[in-house]
């Protein structure tokens, strides 16, 4: 599971602490975050099952200071701070030997934190699969899809497992993908939406991520993370 790659957020109106990381998305070590994350496919199949991301030790990567968190997927991912937003600059998992640098810094935020701000990033196709053919999920063959990202909403409430949240800023990514949807309809661009909530003090509390199909050849889906509990250890 991937998605702790936008399980990431920058600083509420410029405050940020140089241990803890921006008050959107704290990143003192030993901070945790556990989610439980529900697909549900468009063949009435679907799975449920728990992520946890950790905050690990403050690192160097390249020369320049950097904050670490791990997925219990067994993927690293770096990140750094600075006054245009937070972004991430490398990522391993546990079969890469070292750490892949971005060709950019892939932005999951950016400033200023108010309604219209918009940046792009990559993404894929996570739940989109071929009916038949091998391999069935379409994120092998786009593996790199542009999405773009605006901060639709600040001031939200979020009622969460681990409780309500008030005062959260949501996010939404919209891209597509072309592919070849049936006979009758040929290709088609199938929609690729996620909304994300950040909240202070805490960060990512909810994710919803759509990918419907509605065609003979392709099945979508819909996934959805919802905060469980965050401590520090």
């Amino acid at each position: 599971m991937r998605w702790a790659g936008v399980v990431t957020s920058v600083a509420l109106l410029g405050a940020c602490s140089s241990d803890a990381g921006p008050v959107l998305f704290p990143l003192a070590p030993g901070l945790s975050w556990t989610y439980r994350v529900t697909t549900t496919l468009e063949n009435n199949t679907g799975t449920r099952e728990s992520l946890t991301l950790r905050t690990l030790a403050r690192d160097t990567l390249d020369g320049q200071r950097t904050f670490r968190r791990r997925s219990d997927s067994g993927v690293d991912y770096w990140l750094r701070v600075d006054a245009s937003g937070i972004y991430r600059v490398a990522s391993k998992s546990d079969v890469d030997v070292e750490p892949i640098r971005d060709p950019a810094p892939r932005y999951v935020l950016r400033m200023p934190i108010s309604v219209g701000t918009q940046w792009q990033a990559s993404s894929t196709a996570y739940l989109l699969q071929k009916r038949q053919d091998f391999p069935r999920e379409i994120r092998h063959a786009y593996p790199d899809v542009p999405m773009t990202y605006t901060i639709e909403a600040t001031g939200e409430s979020v009622a969460t497992p681990a409780g309500r949240f008030d005062t959260c800023v949501r996010v939404r990514g919209q891209g597509v993908v072309h592919l070849y949807a049936d006979a009758v309809v040929g290709w088609r661009d199938m929609p690729l939406t996620t909304l994300e909530w950040y909240c202070p003090g805490v960060g990512l509390v909810r994710l919803e991520r759509d990918e419907p199909a509605g065609a003979t050849y392709l099945i979508g889906g819909h996934l959805t993370m919802e905060l469980l509990q965050w401590r520090k250890d």
